[in-house]
């Protein structure tokens, strides 16, 4: 395969000649692609900072742990916080549309001192702070639970151990003031997602006691109120995890349950339900119930591995129900993925814009004309035009899309990231 090697000039023409056969296509379901468009770039996607370095962080621990495992050793890791901001900001060029940049608190910058987890203040990530400002790319945060002695029995805020317990949750109220200090700097609320690894390798004979530890827990973490326009907290369930085969504490049904009673947003990670469950289907029964939701896209591979977010359909789908339930403004977009078996600005890149695209399509749907026709009891004529849908001239309006963002089309962001392998991470020890 060979690099595209038209002129600006010839380049612009073919994406535009495509563009309008394409706009006369979709013009003759009543939609807008010029609208579509603009509004799939304005959507914010939050970018995991762990894929540049496999979830290590700056404090020097060995393994993730906590079931956390990024596999393979491609060469080019980030090793500190330079390295890594510098390569999502050359991922950043390669992905059109509005970006935000997800942290979690193993990436604080403490100037090579050693800095308890629980200890952590705004401080330690001043230089993020400046850097997301001078950029214009708004950050987010996540307590870290993994990877930490005080981890290692598989119980944190659900421990049994009053003294492990208390740690953590020292550690999450930190987390919690870290964001909103985040929040404030860069003018719009920073999400802080909680979610912990608790669970068990083997059936247990107590299933409540760790879920009332943890739900007491959360209540105290959350009991300090800051602004809402600074920080949006929000919980994340999961159907079981590495040692947490058998159970884990903040299941579906404990986290549905407890963002709807203490009305905080609810995290739905498309990677952390049993293969056959839907995310697309439980978005509007949550919603009804709770303030709002944070996805995280991710892939799980026969289990939660997390491999790099694809244009599959149940990430299409899941776009697709966010349009129609016109929820944007409830619902914060995010990836939750880590290879380290492939180039990870590749990664990176990759699966941001296989998001943008489902955002795309979804906001290319006719979606009136389906319901007008679901309304009117022709079941038939909404499958048909759900069938004629699939074979629309989709990537010229992807193409498009791209063209307006200045970042590349088609496969030419790949070139871009090889001669960045040449020139950065194979220089990386």
């Amino acid at each position: 395969m060979k690099e595209d090697k038209k002129t600006g000039e010839q380049l612009k023409q073919s994406i535009e000649e495509s563009y309008e056969l394409a706009k006369t296509a979709y013009t003759q379901f009543g939609v807008n692609t010029d609208k579509a468009i603009r509004a799939a770039l304005d959507i914010p996607v939050s970018v995991q900072c762990w894929q540049g370095d496999d979830v290590t962080g700056f404090e020097g621990s060995v393994g993730s742990g906590g079931g956390i495992l990024a596999t393979g050793n491609y060469p080019g890791r980030a090793r500190n916080a330079d390295e890594l901001r510098a390569d999502a900001q050359f991922a950043f060029s390669l992905i059109p549309g509005k970006k935000r940049f997800n942290l979690h608190t193993l990436y604080a910058e403490t100037g090579g001192k050693k800095v308890s987890r629980d200890e952590l203040e705004p401080e330690h990530f001043k230089t993020w702070m400046s850097w997301s400002k001078k950029k214009k790319i708004p950050l987010d945060f996540n307590p870290s639970f993994f990877a930490h002695p005080m981890a290692n029995t598989g119980y944190t805020l659900s421990s049994d151990d009053k003294r492990i317990r208390d740690f953590w949750i020292r550690h999450c109220k930190a987390s919690r003031k870290i964001a909103s200090a985040i929040g404030a700097n860069q003018g719009s609320p920073c999400v802080n997602n909680i979610w912990v690894p608790d669970g068990s390798k083997d059936t247990p004979a107590d299933r409540l006691s760790p879920r009332q530890r943890l739900r007491d827990a959360l209540d105290e973490t959350i009991e300090i109120k800051y602004e809402a326009k600074t920080i949006t907290d929000a919980v994340e369930s999961k159907l079981f995890g590495i040692g947490s085969e058998a159970y884990v504490v903040g299941s579906h049904e404990f986290y549905m349950g407890y963002a709807s009673a203490r009305q905080i947003k609810l995290c739905l990670d498309s990677g952390h339900f049993h293969p056959t469950e839907a995310l697309a289907d439980k978005i509007s029964a949550a919603l009804l119930f709770i303030p709002g939701l944070l996805i995280h896209f991710s892939r799980g591979l026969r289990w939660d591995s997390d491999h790099v977010a694809i244009y599959s359909d149940e990430l299409r789908d899941t776009c697709r129900e966010i349009a129609r339930a016109k929820c944007f403004n409830r619902i914060d977009i995010a990836l939750d993925f880590f290879d380290a078996s492939i180039n990870r600005i590749a990664a990176w890149t990759i699966g941001t814009r296989s998001l943008r695209k489902g955002l795309l399509e979804a906001l290319l749907e006719p979606t009136k004309m389906l319901t007008d026709a679901e309304k009117a009891g022709k079941n038939h004529e909404r499958l048909a035009i759900m069938e004629e849908l699939k074979t629309l001239p989709f990537s010229a309006v992807w193409d498009k899309l791209c063209f307006d963002a200045e970042v590349p089309s088609g496969i030419n962001w790949l070139y871009k990231v090889d001669q960045y392998e040449k020139d950065v991470l194979n220089k990386r020890k």
